[in-house]
């Protein structure tokens, strides 16, 4: 049976799915901060640099417009569970709850309006960079190259993504400088190292969904 025009790719489908989850574990996973070495880094960068890996491989697979599309739907879970975390602890709790995994819990979960709001327009602003860089890269240099275009735009949108999620949410309240140079120096690192061999490996899955 023939395809429809607007039937879906087994990896877009795929993809898609699996990125609506990244973008909404990633603000849980950043609440801890990681030890690697000599840097420091909140653990919802593994969740982002997934996120990245994961648009650029659409990007790859699929085209820089099937990619946009991507991150700008990527707005509704994230929105989501922002609104569905607001309801939770407005909600008073059990009785039968036990107060210090309540504690912990509002403590985790809880964050100031200007957290949110940098979160929103740093995801926003660096996942649509990427593609961009992605796909302007990839108009240059053509198929070649894949591991340098997709670890020269997550390094570049990691850069922005620091900088404004840090501004937005904590200029004002201490000095930002050290915050913004270690966060983006672990975030460089990261990229350089993990993205070149995952997007290898998620582009080679994508292409067997799509035979399959």
């Amino acid at each position: 049976m023939t395809p429809s025009p607007r039937s879906i790719p087994p990896s877009l489908f795929a993809f898609a799915i699996f990125y609506g989850g990244m973008v909404c574990i990633a603000g849980v996973l950043g609440n801890k901060q990681v030890a690697l070495g000599p840097l420091a880094v909140e653990a919802g960068i593994f969740a982002f640099l997934l996120l990245v890996v994961t648009s650029s491989a659409v990007a790859e697979l699929h085209g820089a417009q099937a990619a946009t599309r991507l991150v700008r739907i990527g707005f509704v879970p994230l929105i989501v569970s922002m609104l569905l975390t607001f309801l939770v602890l407005a909600v008073p709790a059990s009785p039968e709850m036990q107060p210090e995994r309540l504690a912990a819990f509002e403590l985790m979960m809880g964050a100031t309006p200007r957290i949110w709001l940098g979160g929103i327009v740093a995801y926003g602003v660096s996942q649509t960079l990427n593609v961009s860089v992605f796909a302007w890269l990839k108009g240059r240099e053509g198929q070649g190259l894949l591991w340098l275009r997709a670890g020269v735009a997550s390094v570049l949108s990691q850069v922005v993504d620091t900088l404004l999620f840090v501004s937005i949410a904590f200029y004002g309240e201490f000095p930002v400088g050290p915050l913004l140079a270690g966060q983006m120096l672990a975030k460089v690192v990261l990229s350089a190292l993990l993205v070149p061999p995952a997007i290898y490996l998620f582009t080679g899955l994508g292409r067997q969904l799509d035979r399959a």
